[in-house]
This record gives C-alpha cells, structure tokens and sequence, in this order.
C-alpha cells in the first residue's frame, strides 16, 4: 500500500485528479462531545444562543472550507452538508454527511464538518466546565470513488477482530491463546 499524497522523493503534493471522471459521491461521520449532566442540562440556557444550532451552522459551514484547512485536500463542489444533533445520557452525538459529484470523494468534508460542530458545543459550554471532551471522530461510510464504498464495522465486529488478530499475532510469535 502507498500513500498518495507523497511524490518519489517523499515530498508532500497534491494528488492529480485530472485524469478522473466525475462521479456521485458521499460520505458520512461522527463525533462524540462527552459532557456532564450539569452541562447537558443546561444546555437550553445557554446565554451565548443554542450552543447546537450554532454548532450546526459552523459544521456546515466549515464542510464548505475543508480545503483551506487540510493542506492536501481539493477544493469540490458540494451538493449537500447537513450536520445533526442528538442528546444522549452522557453528551452529544454528532452526525454530519456531505455529498457532491465530482473527480475525488467528500470523507474529508464530512470529517471537518463532524470535527468543528463538536468544537463549537465545547466553546458554547466552555465556561460550564473544561472537561468536556471530543471523542470518537471517525468516518462511518463513504460511496462513490475508485475505492469503491466503505461502511465501518459495528463496535462488536471490530472487537471480533481485534481478538482474532491478537490470537494470530500470538500464534506467529509461538504463544498458545
């Protein structure tokens, strides 16, 4: 396997799209903003506005500058950003898909979308408490492309394995499981 954003020399460049055909193309991810109780309820109060529209809108609107922030990443045409948010028992759970036709895929519009909408809750929440934290920023699924469509494994089937790679790296080691 071979990093593409690299040329012969291991100089950083950007991939030649060129010789591409345009295609339909999406992508979808998630964040996780883990915060307190206390936090969580006191979210509709806010004195800044509601801290998850605004996450929202500057999701969107950071999908749309994906490529003034990833240094190797092209400037697309995107046909369609949206960024939900759902409360559950420990925070906020962020979803956030981006679709465009084009030469290369919207994974990157997608992640950045996820990424500062979760930003944005913690500094709507900041001065409730420090410790909130961003986790799990991952790509869920993605269509289109010469790498075909991807969709991630559910939490149980990556800890499937994980195990299995585990008993097979301890076997090639000469251990027994």
């Amino acid at each position: 396997m071979k990093l593409s954003h690299y040329d012969s020399q291991g100089r950083s460049r950007m991939v030649d799209v060129s010789g591409k055909t345009a295609g339909k193309r999406t992508a979808v991810a998630t964040a996780m903003v883990r915060m307190s109780p206390a936090v969580l309820r006191a979210l509709p109060k806010n004195p800044k506005g509601d801290p998850l529209e605004v996450a929202r809108v500057a999701g969107i609107m950071a999908a749309k500058r994906t490529s003034e922030l990833v240094p190797m990443c092209h400037p697309i045409p995107l046909s369609h950003v949206a960024v939900d948010m759902e409360l559950c028992e420990n925070g906020v759970r962020i979803r956030a898909s981006a679709g465009t036709t084009a030469v290369t895929g919207v994974e990157m519009e997608a992640m950045t979308a996820a990424s500062i909408a979760a930003l944005t809750v913690y500094d709507m929440c900041k001065a409730l408490d420090k410790g909130i934290e961003i986790l799990e920023v991952h790509l869920e699924s993605k269509t289109g492309g010469k790498s075909g469509d991807y969709k991630r494994l559910s939490a149980k089937s990556r800890a499937k394995g994980r195990a299995a790679a585990s008993r097979v790296s301890r076997k090639r080691r000469g251990k027994s499981s």
